[in-house]
């Protein structure tokens, strides 16, 4: 009789059962050796066709990755889904014999969902962007090209980034008050869809208008100041292209630290002043030099607010009265291409 664990395997992975001890056995062998890859797809994100693009996904990586994909569906977190798979991958996992991964095919929010599931395991986190910005792919230099995307998969070189923790939530990117969440907030779903990434743009440049400084209470290592401006931003990772975050000219995932960011232009001209310094330092990879910027680099910081502001988490917005920030560094297993030293 065979056993219930080959039965399993064969049923999962669509072979047929083999009647031969010896030829079971290596079946079993083959099958616990392979890669074998849990996509976690959002049919909604982008603005191609998600039936092509699931079939191209099976086209590319199937000859090297045995895929199983799992839909994503209105009001159920893509992390939820991701828990499941968790428990599915430690089963068939034990004794180190599989080499199992998820992947998340979608935007950020899909993205971050299943990394923060997937923090403190050590199973990897795969991604095939399709997102309008696709901030954590371009992060960590994971390509956004589908088919550069799929190359990625399948050399398989791994990398530990850090993840934060913000009012007690997971989160990969970056929190803001001010000015970032505003621009967020501005960015609809329907504004993407024309625009793109140029959506950001556009709202950016809206929020630049109408930003109103707020007023906070900031400790940081022990120290608390009073700051009146127009943008705080606590950044775990981000790319270029997330201006309010680039302090530093760089945001560094894997450094156990938060850069910290904060805005105070004085009018309309002062905020196209600081903007255009942080875009500056985004290019050349320096810091900012302004008098209107203060950065610093921390393991964990708080906020305090007179009253509740909106606060953008990782592209969620939300209104909050405190934000509290703390890093854990090398939490999420990340398959991205090998980092090049600066």
């Amino acid at each position: 009789m065979l056993s219930e664990p080959l039965l399993w395997a064969a049923l999962l992975n669509n072979l047929p059962i083999a009647l031969n001890p010896a030829t079971a056995s290596a079946i079993l062998r083959c099958i616990k050796g392979s890669r074998r890859g849990f996509v976690i797809f959002t049919p909604v994100a982008g603005q191609g066709d998600p039936n092509a693009e699931l079939a191209e996904i099976r086209n590319y990586l199937e000859p090297q990755i045995m895929l199983e994909v799992w839909m994503t569906k209105p009001g159920l977190d893509p992390g939820v889904q991701a828990q499941e798979l968790i428990k599915e991958i430690n089963a068939f996992d034990q004794e180190g014999q599989g080499k199992s991964l998820i992947i998340a095919s979608g935007g950020d929010g899909t993205v971050g969902a299943v990394a923060s599931a997937l923090r403190g395991t050590d199973i990897p986190l795969g991604i095939i962007p399709r997102g309008t910005a696709n901030a954590f792919s371009v992060a960590l230099g994971i390509p956004t090209s589908v088919k550069a995307a799929y190359t990625n998969l399948i050399l398989g070189n791994t990398r530990l980034v850090d993840v934060a923790l913000c009012n007690d939530k997971p989160m990969i990117l970056l929190s803001g008050l001010g000015f970032e969440a505003g621009m967020v907030n501005k960015a609809s779903r329907e504004l993407k869809n024309m625009l793109g990434p140029m959506a950001y743009i556009f709202s950016g440049a809206r929020q630049l208008v109408e930003q109103q400084p707020i007023d906070a209470k900031l400790t940081i290592d022990g120290e608390a100041t009073e700051v009146h401006a127009s943008a705080i931003t606590v950044a775990n990772a981000a790319p270029a292209t997330s201006v309010m975050a680039q302090g530093f000219g760089q945001v560094i995932p894997d450094d156990g630290q938060l850069e910290v960011i904060i805005a105070s232009p004085r009018g309309r001209m002062g905020g196209f002043s600081v903007l255009s310094s942080l875009a500056k330092s985004a290019v050349l990879k320096n810091s900012a030099n302004n008098a209107d910027i203060f950065c610093v680099r921390t393991h964990q910081l708080s906020v305090t607010l007179p009253k509740p502001q909106t606060m953008v988490i990782d592209g969620e917005i939300e209104e909050t009265d405190h934000m509290t920030v703390s890093v854990i560094p090398d939490a999420l297993k990340v398959i991205a291409p090998i980092r090049l030293s600066p």
